[in-house]
């Protein structure tokens, strides 16, 4: 199992649809059981052994950074994106000398989860297999998914490899926001803003996008209203 260290929690979004929530606080602060998601995730990021931490910045910049600048068990850097709010891709393209790793974590800072029959990131970690693998992302069953829940993104081989679900009307597994990835896949990619979705194209027309399923609950926030089912959830440990 390769030690990563380094991960980056993606804390720049507007988080639209979460108002008016976000009216007053960036999403990643909105409290979940009486704590931010933001968090939660750092939580599981430093159980799992993340030492150090790139966050960009966007919106409400200075709430967030003031609030990160907290915690005291991860190093924390910034990447600025107030200028100009980069999207998934672009921000983590910017974020690249920072991170400084050929290989890293990669963290939604909307979505967390209850730990099932062991760490979810050892065993994303121990999955990873580089010669045969540019991204491999931790896959939550919809079955186990509380919150904003879709259609579902992937379907899964036996072996791990990932297909879009297409024109299926349903496929089983949902991205968990967490990911690990390489540097290199970031090559020849746009200037400015764009989506991770170039990048998961890239690697599914390789066949090196795979997928490893995630064990315990999926915790999703997508609208006011899944805080209520999130809360519920999580009362009952």
């Amino acid at each position: 199992m390769q030690a990563f260290d380094t991960a980056m929690i993606m804390t720049a979004g507007l988080g639209t649809r979460m108002a008016p929530l976000t009216d007053e606080v960036p999403k990643p602060m909105i409290e979940v059981a009486g704590k931010p998601i933001v968090d939660h995730v750092l939580d599981r990021l430093v159980a799992g052994g993340i030492k150090r931490v790139v966050a960009n910045l966007h919106y409400k910049h200075r709430q967030m950074r003031d609030h990160l600048q907290r915690r005291a068990d991860v190093e924390i850097v910034f990447s600025d994106e107030t200028d100009e709010l980069l999207e998934t891709g672009g921000g983590i393209k910017k974020a690249l000398p920072l991170i400084d790793r050929e290989e890293f974590l990669v963290a939604n800072t909307d979505a967390f989860w209850i730990e099932g029959a062991g760490s979810n990131l050892a065993r994303l970690k121990q999955a990873w297999r580089p010669q045969i693998m540019d991204s491999l992302i931790l896959c939550a069953p919809t079955v186990n998914a509380i919150g904003g829940i879709s259609r579902g993104d992937f379907t899964m081989r036996p072996d791990g490899r990932l297909a879009r679900r297409g024109r299926l009307p349903v496929a089983p597994f949902m991205m968990a926001g967490i990911y690990l990835i390489k540097s290199e896949l970031f090559h020849d990619t746009p200037e400015g803003a764009f989506s991770t979705n170039l990048l998961w194209d890239r690697a599914l027309a390789a066949d090196r996008l795979y997928g490893t399923r995630l064990e315990g609950i999926w915790l999703h926030a997508s609208r006011p209203r899944d805080l209520d089912d999130m809360e519920r959830a999580l009362s009952e440990l």
